[in-house]
C-alpha cells in the first residue's frame, strides 16, 4: 500500500511533485530507493530541482492557421539555450499542439495532452534534458473572418513578437502594423480602450508635478490636459507616428491604404518578470569569509 508518509519520504527526498512520486511508488512497489532511481532515471527529480530558478529568457512566437493563431511565450533561464536545437524543437512542438487545440490560456496549453503526455510533463522532461528551468506562459489565441487580415512580425528570432488583425485583407498593411507595434510597444488600440484606472493614475502625476512646479492654479488644468493628451498619443497605436513615417500616424497610414486595425497582441521576452541580479563581487566576498 502507498500511504501518504511515504509519499512524503520520497518527496522530501527528490523535490519531485507529488503525484510523480506516487506513481514512482507503485511502479517500484513502495520501495524508496528504488523510487528515487526510477524518479532521476525519468528526469522528474532532476527537473523539480530547477523548478523555482527564475526562467526569463526564451522565445515568444506566433503560430497562424487559416482564421486562427496562437501567440505564446516559452522561457529558460539564458538566452544561450534559447538558441539550442531541443529548444527550438520544443518551440515548435508546442505551438503545433497549441493550434491543433482549443485551448485559449496559458492554464489550459499547460495540461493539453501532446503523444499521451501533458504540456506541463513536457516542459519538466525538458527541463532534465536540457538543464535549465522551462516555463510556458502568456498563451493567446486569436480569431478573425475571413475577409479580415493576420500580420505578424517576428524581431530578434523571437524576443519580440507582434501579431496584428485588420479589417481587410492586406497582407504587406498588416505586416507593417505589426512591425510598428513591436518597434513602438503600444499599450492600447485606441484611446476609447484606455481604462479609467490608467487614465486617472497618469492625470494624478501630471496633476502632482504641475503643482510642484508652482504654476498658477488656473493654468493648471490646461496644462494637465495637454500633458494628458500627448500621453495618450504615446501609448496609443492608431495616435502613434507611423514607424515607417513619422511624419504621419498610424491611422493615417491606414486611411492611406483603405484600412483599420482591429487588434493587436505584443510579447516581448521576460516582461513582468522580475529577474535576479547577480552580484558577482559579493558573491566571491561572501566565500572568502567562510
Amino acid at each position: 500500500m502507498i500511504t501518504a508518509q511515504l509519499v512524503k519520504e520520497l518527496r522530501d527526498r527528490t523535490g519531485a511533485g507529488m503525484l510523480d512520486c506516487k506513481k514512482a511508488l507503485e511502479a517500484t512497489n513502495g520501495d524508496v530507493s528504488a523510487a528515487v532511481d526510477y524518479l532521476r532515471e525519468k528526469g522528474i527529480a532532476k527537473a523539480e530541482k530547477k523548478s523555482d530558478r527564475i526562467a526569463a529568457e526564451g522565445l515568444c512566437n506566433v503560430v497562424i492557421k487559416d482564421n486562427e493563431a496562437v501567440i505564446y511565450e516559452l522561457n529558460s533561464e539564458t538566452d544561450f539555450v534559447s538558441k539550442n536545437e531541443q529548444f527550438l524543437s520544443l518551440l515548435d512542438q508546442v505551438g503545433n499542439a497549441l493550434m491543433n487545440s482549443s485551448v485559449a490560456n496559458t492554464e489550459a496549453a499547460l495540461a493539453l495532452e501532446v503523444d499521451g503526455k501533458s504540456v506541463a510533463i513536457l516542459l519538466k522532461e525538458a527541463t532534465a534534458t536540457i538543464g535549465e528551468n522551462m516555463t510556458l506562459r502568456r498563451v493567446s489565441r486569436v480569431t478573425k473572418t475571413s475577409e479580415q487580415q493576420f500580420g505578424f512580425y517576428k524581431h530578434m528570432g523571437g524576443r519580440i513578437v507582434a501579431l496584428s488583425v485588420l479589417e481587410k485583407a492586406d497582407e504587406e498593411t498588416a505586416k507593417d502594423i505589426s512591425m510598428h507595434v513591436a518597434a513602438q510597444k503600444p499599450q492600447f488600440l485606441d484611446r476609447h480602450h484606455v481604462d479609467a484606472e490608467t487614465l486617472e493614475h497618469e492625470r494624478h502625476i501630471l496633476t502632482q508635478q504641475a503643482l510642484a512646479e508652482g504654476k498658477p492654479a488656473n493654468i493648471v488644468e490646461k496644462m494637465i490636459e495637454g500633458r494628458l493628451n500627448k500621453f495618450l498619443k504615446d501609448i496609443t497605436l492608431v495616435d502613434q507616428p507611423f514607424v515607417k513615417d513619422p511624419d504621419q500616424t498610424v491611422a493615417q497610414y491606414l486611411t492611406s491604404k483603405n484600412n483599420q486595425v482591429l487588434s493587436f497582441v505584443r510579447l516581448e521576452v521576460g516582461e513582468g518578470i522580475e529577474k535576479k541580479q547577480e552580484d558577482f563581487a559579493a558573491e566571491v566576498m561572501s566565500q572568502v569569509r567562510k
